[in-house]
């Protein structure tokens, strides 16, 4: 008698073997069903799931509506003659003022003081965004090129260190150098020329403060930028070599698009704070040059709402600019939405 294939020699099949669940199977079971019929996980699981994470977070929730979002609210004072003593404090004085409407914002279009401080703005930024932006990404390239990693600590601890100084220290520093007593005066002094004094100069003084500006925070914006190289796989190096191409090559078709989202982001956020190009920084060297040539906007707001006392005109200012700054926020990530980069949120 013959045998079928998998049969016994009485000529019953043997039962099937039941297939034991597989680990994912076992896991999916095990794992209840909290999603409703849209697949999204309910408010109160998420709630209950990341609640360590949201405890986390809360103080800077807070510090962030208390000193950025609560003093929004002082910005009505634009559209009144604000007056500090019309009450006993300066919050209910808000209360008392007068409205007066758009006058604000119709004196400063007429000011001819507030459009030269906009123009020295905007050509710093400008300068800046041209002779600044491009800074750390190149010091960033370079520093990763180094291969001993204890050479390339040292390099970036020597560039990261000046961010830490005050612009007081800064503006010193550069004092002792570049000024009128300075070392490179002396020395040129003891060689027969004089005059020599670059932080008094008001024409020069544009690229004085981008010098300053770089060398206080490039090394900030080289750990930004190195932490977006680390990411980058080395087999994307490794197989670009094995195609023939140099370290230019490798650079160009592997760094720089590794580097692109990022450099789309922080561009996005410069372009928004265009308007803001700094305070103190100018403010230590407004009487030395002169406030045609370093008044910006951050200055002309404390000059006119600090200084003399005009707090309706001052906050009608930076309201302007602060919603000049969230359009060009906007626009420019939308800029970066059409070249195909992610920019501050997605689509």
């Amino acid at each position: 008698m013959s045998l079928t294939a998998g049969s016994r020699p009485d000529g019953t099949r043997p039962p099937a073997a039941v297939e034991e669940p597989t680990a994912a199977v076992a896991v999916q079971e095990s794992v209840p069903r909290r999603a409703g019929k849209t697949g999204k996980v309910p408010f109160r699981v998420r709630l209950r799931r990341d609640r360590a994470l949201i405890l986390m977070t809360l103080p800077v929730i807070l510090l962030l509506l208390l000193f950025n979002y609560v003093p929004l609210l002082g910005n009505v004072v634009a559209f009144q003659d604000y007056d500090p003593y019309a009450s006993s404090n300066g919050a209910t004085a808000i209360f008392h003022s007068p409205w007066v409407g758009a006058e604000q914002f119709s004196r400063m279009i007429d000011d001819p003081l507030f459009w030269s401080a906009a123009k020295n703005t905007i050509v710093l930024f400008v300068l800046q965004l041209v002779l600044f932006f491009p800074v750390p990404i190149a010091l960033a390239l370079v520093i990763n090129s180094v291969i001993r990693p204890r050479v390339r600590a040292v390099a970036q601890a020597i560039m990261y260190l000046p961010h830490f100084f005050s612009w007081v220290l800064v503006v010193t520093v550069f004092q002792q150098i570049l000024g009128g007593a300075g070392i490179i005066a002396q020395t040129l002094e003891k060689h027969g020329w004089s005059g020599f004094d670059l932080m008094t100069n008001a024409d020069l003084f544009k690229y004085l403060v981008t010098a300053q500006a770089v060398w206080k925070d490039a090394g900030w914006g080289i750990i930004v930028f190195l932490a977006a190289l680390a990411a980058v796989s080395t087999d994307l190096y490794e197989a670009a070599a094995m195609d023939g191409a140099g370290r230019w090559r490798r650079m160009w078709h592997v760094t720089l698009p590794a580097l692109r989202p990022v450099i789309a982001l922080l561009l996005v956020l410069r372009v928004g704070d265009a308007l803001s190009v700094g305070f103190e920084q100018f403010l230590l060297q407004r009487y030395a040059v002169g406030a045609g040539a370093s008044e910006v906007l951050d200055t002309y707001v404390w000059n006119m709402g600090i200084q003399n006392g005009d707090f309706s005109y001052a906050a009608a200012v930076g309201l302007v600019k602060g919603v000049i700054g969230v359009c060009l926020v906007l626009g420019a990530n939308k800029v970066a939405h059409l070249l195909g980069e992610q920019g501050v949120y997605k689509k």
